[in-house]
């Protein structure tokens, strides 16, 4: 009897999907951050309505029995090395972790790229509608609460007095793009990527979470107003097709070679 090998036809890969054009894609990117700065500020004063709905958002809270911010706050007063990380956190990760989410989608997972953009583009477009509709002081503003303005009090602070402060509009509490934006980086790079250990980076909203409220920069409120836009963003614009290119695998043989035996007992 004798045996011969014969190479099997290999699995056939999709190809890639074509990596849309980089400057195009720096022109997006850099306006969608242009139009967060500028259309938040568009939405600036209406400061006796920011406050009203401040307390309204605190009392609501309350009957619906969320957590006291207070709590969390305390727990990073606790000492000062906890009370800075938080403050610095809040200051320096939110928009180097985006960029750095869609740099490294636009050069490793293009499919998974256009689709973040698009949903970051579509939150960040419907978050700025609020706060013309519904200012909102963050807790840190409001009095009675036994919240503190951690950022001022121990830095690094990135806001200065509202009435002087022309870099953003601090009555633009709701909702919680620093929250939403975190939310995405996490559930883009668990859907982009086959790791065992993706849903770590669910670690990076739920940091930022417990940041934004304990610095009492945001309200519970804020940030599930973010999550239920994120959602309803992701229910009508879906992720690519899951494949071997677009999660990330290598492009080496799929299917290994098989031992065909002939002879004469075929």
């Amino acid at each position: 009897m004798t045996a011969r090998t014969e190479p099997a036809e290999a699995e056939t890969e999709p190809d890639a999907p074509a990596r849309p054009a980089l400057i195009r894609e720096f022109l997006l990117v850099a306006g969608l951050f242009l139009v967060y700065k500028l259309g938040r500020q568009l939405a600036t004063g209406h400061t006796a309505e920011a406050y009203h709905n401040a307390h309204r958002v605190w009392d609501l809270e309350r009957a619906a029995h969320l957590p006291n911010e207070t709590a969390v706050q305390s727990a990073l007063l606790h000492g000062s090395t906890a009370v800075h990380l938080a403050n610095a956190y809040y200051a320096s990760v939110h928009f180097p972790a985006t960029l750095g989410f869609l740099v490294w989608l636009y050069l490793k997972r293009p499919a998974h790229y256009v689709w973040a953009r698009r949903v970051l583009a579509v939150v960040t477009t419907a978050a700025l509608v609020l706060p013309f509709t519904f200012p909102l002081a963050p807790p840190r503003m409001l009095t009675g609460t036994g919240l503190v303005d951690t950022a001022r009090i121990y830095g690094p602070d990135v806001y200065g007095p509202p009435s002087s402060d022309h870099l953003s509009n601090q009555f633009a509490a709701m909702p919680s793009l620093h929250f939403g934006w975190a939310l995405m980086v996490a559930i883009g790079l668990i859907a982009a990527t086959r790791s065992r250990w993706r849903l770590l980076w669910l670690l990076h909203p739920l940091v930022t979470l417990l940041v934004i409220v304990g610095t009492a920069n945001h309200y519970w409120l804020d940030t599930i107003a973010a999550a239920a836009m994120l959602g309803v963003t992701l229910a009508v614009i879906h992720p690519p097709h899951r494949t071997v290119t677009t999660a990330g695998r290598g492009t080496g043989r799929l299917a290994p070679r098989e031992t065909v035996l002939a002879g004469a007992g075929r």
